[in-house]
């Protein structure tokens, strides 16, 4: 994997490689007499790159920060990939039928700002010497949603590569359920740029071998295989080999491409376009920081600046003659993709509005799956079946209800594919009329994932970013810790996934502390962006998912249970304000004297508690918290009738850390919770032994009437 210092050129070679162009030159304005000056001859192919490895180094150091080296070294066959083989249109970034191209190693993200700006797209010069500043488009990572023909937000490395795969996976999805004969209308390519800190990731072993299973023979992966990371040459920690390791996941594998050989990186990327019946790893031998005297080959061009100093070195070395952020117009000219992007476009257009005309069905299907819609009846059908689970009164486990849920709901809603990680009748996921995803049946809408719950969470968010699909994805809360930076980052990047988390406490019971979730729900709810769920039964339940079903613009957490729980009675009213995150589902008057908060399975001992208070001449309130986040969004006057401020008696339960709940319980409040870690035994015995019964959240709310408050 790593590459000594013989790929570096050699100034002699390109010296005579800039004097055979400057023999060239005269020859070519002799045959033109007419003209006083002579036409710039088209750039070569490494002249190309070299205008991307002069706009990195410059924006680079102009931030005075970044990492020059990987996009100096992939400059090449980045050029080659993007001008030779990329499918896509600048003037609409989100054409439907376009290849995308993600970069997984998003530290390197000015080869894609460069590469962008160069085709055409909506990123100015102004954008690429912001490059890092506050506000910019440009930021060290690429970000989705913020610089146009970005697919995804990449930095956390390896994740660029998951995402990738739900991309392909989509894109296989869709076209085996759609595609006619002679009607390609979806056929489009996935290409990942990866590096060694990509493939060291865990994340890239489970994504990987799932894209080998699938068989997603659209998907092509151009490894940067530099022999550099951060601390330096990689063969001290990274010695596998890539061509038995992908070849073990079922990958077709290109090994020992010179990546600064366009020629070869051209052929490379045809014989990879050729195969379609797996992925493709193309490993392309590179140097990093290529065209520095000094510093290429060497960790010293990762993570800073190349110097002032080294700078104009490397423009020496390559022969750039231009100022920082100048690029001549015939390099403009080379990279311009505006043209045949609409070309390509405008022939996929024609081409579907042929399709519709023939099956205008599937057309309208299509339509109706890249926009991840409802049907009309949406709201009247999601109410109806709300309403009638209230009704049916059953008490039952809420990760029960989920899957009642899922299966009222999935019918009116195509776009939906779930899935597990190994977990998947445990979770509840299975719905009645799901069909597996497999090699055979790619179109399906279940996925078995195995024991991956990273990757799980990572294809998720690529399948979100494709379009088509709203995924969702099934494990314990225990194990959303394996998975958590891809939650993250669908927060980041405002996806509509739904991650469904059962056994969410010491319910869990015989297993023990190992898979008892504590301080899990919290956790979840601190990340920005990401709505969390924790329901009491059946019928918030139902609320909860049609309000992840609804949310468009981030991730919903639904967190439910093992074991069963009672079933709540309330008004019609009392169902339709669960969808405010915080509603009165026990009340004692207009003027509460106490009021006691719960979610989840907790919430039967605060109604339970608040009875026996209530018959004792107290006036308790009893509000269910499913979500906290929903709740906190909520307009004032709503927030007030539910909590009022004067009701400073308050007491909150909830089965996990109590740390966050003094938002609500006040300074004069009190929170029951959990602490430690959880023990093994029975359900029933666990919550006893933590304090979680009706005497002592009775007790609680007592002794707050026993407190006196100095004015």
């Amino acid at each position: 994997m790593f590459m000594e210092k013989e790929l570096m050129p050699l100034r002699s070679e390109l010296a005579a490689h800039r004097g055979a162009d400057a023999t060239t030159a005269p020859q070519a304005a002799a045959g033109n007499l007419g003209n006083l000056v002579s036409e710039p001859a088209a750039p070569s192919r490494r002249e190309l790159a070299n205008a991307i490895r002069a706009l990195s180094m410059d924006a680079v150091q102009r931030a005075e920060s970044g990492h020059p080296g990987a996009p100096m070294g992939m400059a090449d066959f980045g050029a080659v990939l993007w001008n030779d083989f990329l499918r896509h249109n600048p003037a609409n970034p989100k054409w439907t039928n376009r290849d995308r191209l993600i970069l997984s190693n998003g530290h390197g993200s000015m080869l894609l700002y460069s590469l962008l700006h160069l085709s055409g797209y909506d990123l100015s010069i102004e954008d690429l010497r912001n490059f890092r500043r506050l506000g910019s488009r440009t930021p060290g990572h690429p970000e989705y949603g913020l610089t146009p023909g970005v697919e995804t937000t990449t930095g956390p490395l390896g994740q660029g590569l998951a995402n990738g795969v739900g991309m392909a996976l989509a894109e296989r999805a869709l076209a085996t359920r759609f595609n006619r004969p002679g009607f390609p209308i979806v056929d489009h390519y996935t290409y990942v740029i990866l590096g060694d800190g990509c493939m060291m990731e865990g994340v890239s072993y489970e994504a990987c071998s799932l894209a080998g299973i699938w068989g997603l023979g659209k998907l092509i992966c151009l490894y940067d295989d530099n022999g550099i990371s951060i601390d330096g040459a990689v063969r001290g920690w990274f010695g596998d080999d890539m061509v038995k390791r992908f070849e073990g996941f079922g990958w077709h594998v290109i090994p020992n491409v010179d990546g600064h050989d366009a020629d070869a990186v051209h052929q490379a990327l045809k014989q990879a376009r050729a195969f379609t019946g797996s992925p493709t790893l193309i490993c392309c031998k590179t140097t990093i920081a290529w065209g520095s005297p000094n510093k290429g080959g060497s960790e010293k061009s990762h993570g800073a600046p190349l110097g002032a100093a080294e700078v104009a070195a490397t423009r020496e070395n390559i022969g750039w003659r231009h100022e920082p952020f100048v690029i001549p117009p015939e390099y403009y000219q080379a990279f311009d993709a505006r043209a045949k992007g609409a070309d390509w476009e405008g022939e996929w257009n024609a081409l579907f509005a042929r399709y519709r005309a023939e099956y205008p069905d599937a057309a309208a299907e299509l339509d109706r799956r890249l926009a991840c819609g409802f049907p009309p009846d949406w709201q009247e059908l999601a109410w109806n079946f709300i309403h009638a689970t209230q009704e049916r009164g059953e008490e039952i486990a809420t990760r029960v209800a989920s899957q009642r849920a899922l299966e009222a709901y999935s019918p009116h809603f195509p776009s939906l594919v779930g899935g597990s990680a190994d977990l998947t009748e445990s979770t509840g996921i299975p719905w009645i009329g799901c069909r597996p995803v497999d090699f055979e049946h790619p179109d399906g809408n279940l996925i078995y994932y195995g024991a991956r719950e990273f990757a799980m969470n990572a294809i998720m968010n690529g399948l979100a970013l494709h379009g088509g699909y709203v995924p969702f994805g099934g494990t314990f809360l225990m194990f959303a810790d394996y998975g958590r930076s891809a939650i993250r980052m669908s927060a980041l990047i405002k996806l509509r996934c739904v991650f469904v988390l059962t056994h969410d406490s010491i319910g869990v019971g015989g297993d023990g502390p190992t898979h008892q979730p504590i301080e899990h729900v919290a956790s979840l709810r601190i990340i920005p962006d990401l709505s969390v769920w924790r329901t009491c039964d059946t019928t918030e339940t139902a609320v909860a998912w049609k309000a992840a079903l609804e949310r468009t613009n981030g991730p919903t957490a639904l967190i439910f249970t093992r074991q069963k729980l009672p079933h709540q009675e309330r008004t019609p009213e009392q169902v339709r304000a669960i969808a405010r995150g915080g509603y009165v589902l026990l009340d004692c008057g207009a003027d509460p004297e106490a009021i006691i908060i719960a979610t989840g399975s907790e919430v039967q001992l605060a109604v339970e508690a608040a009875k026996q208070l209530n018959k004792q001449g107290r006036r308790v309130r009893v509000v269910s918290m499913p979500s906290v986040d929903v709740f906190d969004t909520q307009d004032a006057a709503w927030r007030e009738s539910v909590l009022p401020a004067k009701v400073t008696r308050r007491v909150v339960v909830e089965a996990g850390v109590t740390a966050p709940w003094y938002k609500y319980a006040g300074s004069q409040g009190m929170v029951i919770g959990i602490d430690t870690f959880g023990e093994c035994g029975p359900p029933e015995i666990i919550f006893q032994h933590f304090g979680f019964t009706i005497e002592r959240v009775t007790a609680a709310v007592e002794a707050l009437f026993q407190v006196v408050y100095a004015d």
